[in-house]
């Protein structure tokens, strides 16, 4: 394969196309300056504006959120396995119906793995602005979002309908609903009842790794993060790796689907028969499968990073052993 091939399925940082109307909360207080982006997939966005860079099938999607100090988003709830890795910036994670269940504060390389069906949302409590990366479960990332229902109700005060087809209108631009598509129904109490709750520890103990420790582990080999015998034991749909300058290999592979290759720190070389790249954080690689490969740090210093690629698993509700 050309770079020249290889180069449509990377998304470097700096070319990242956000959508900021990308879901219900983009005009609500404190969220108005969110900005989503879909690198892979299709996402969860109910907006017709988002940019999909790579819209290849991978088996889950690769997301991004960007916000200022103080922005947060509002409470949502996902079918399938939404997980985060904090990129730049200082984050805390909340969860609950009004957000005041427990909340967690991650910084650079943490990653959380959010449990289906609770209610959730974050928030940028640093100083700059901040990033941080998402894989979501399955193609279609479990088909849209459930919002809590007072981020609905707050949405109509600014002008944003979500429609019974998952698609949002904004009214202040003119848009309406089309003929025969009703505004999505508010969840009832008895629905309500039936979203779980779970407790800080149960959160955090089962579902949150420290960056610094996973890089202790590494020095072992490839630490699995997330898979049904990783630090985060689930099946949602992939497998999540740490790879550090420590288990590094120049030795190519290949797999039988694509991967994913996502820099937290540090710059990499990747290399294949025809070519190699360098990567930087933020910077995104798809590698197409049966692709011998290898990925090695090309400058000294920290440097690790992030690989997902799909299971056999289908995805769906977070699994429990």
């Amino acid at each position: 394969m050309t770079p020249e091939e290889m180069e449509k399925r990377i998304v470097r940082y700096g070319d990242l196309i956000p959508c900021k109307t990308a879901f219900i909360d983009a005009h609500t207080p404190g969220s108005d300056q969110k900005e989503n982006f879909t690198i892979i997939g299709g996402g969860v966005s109910e907006s017709p504006d988002q940019h999909v860079h790579i819209a290849v099938p991978h088996g889950f999607n690769i997301g991004a959120a960007g916000q200022p100090p103080k922005c947060r988003n509002s409470l949502h709830n996902h079918r399938t396995a939404e997980v985060f890795f904090v990129l730049s910036g200082r984050w805390r994670f909340f969860w609950g119906e009004r957000g005041d269940a427990g909340e967690v504060i991650l910084q650079e390389g943490d990653i959380i793995n959010i449990p289906t069906n609770m209610f959730r949302g974050f928030e940028n409590i640093g100083t700059d602005y901040g990033m941080i990366m998402a894989v979501l479960g399955g193609d279609d990332a479990g088909g849209g979002v459930i919002w809590a229902p007072h981020v609905i109700e707050d949405a109509k005060d600014h002008g944003l309908i979500l429609g019974e087809n998952g698609k949002l209108y904004d009214t202040k631009t003119g848009e309406r609903l089309p003929d025969g598509v009703t505004p999505m129904a508010v969840l009832t109490e008895a629905e309500l009842k039936q979203v779980n709750v779970p407790t800080p520890m149960e959160v955090v103990g089962g579902y949150v790794r420290r960056y610094l420790d996973m890089v202790a582990l590494a020095h072992s080999g490839a630490v699995k993060v997330i898979g049904e015998k990783g630090l985060i034991r689930d099946r949602p749909g992939f497998e999540i790796d740490l790879i550090t300058r420590h288990c590094a290999t120049d030795q190519p592979h290949a797999h039988d689907r694509p991967s994913v290759l996502m820099p937290v720190k540090g710059h990499w070389r990747i290399a294949w028969e025809g070519g190699a790249t360098t990567l930087a954080p933020g910077d995104t690689m798809s590698v197409p499968e049966h692709l011998p490969h290898s990925a090695v740090p090309s400058m000294t210093g920290e440097a690790a990073l992030y690989h997902i690629i799909a299971t056999d698993d289908p995805a769906g509700p977070t699994w429990v052993a």
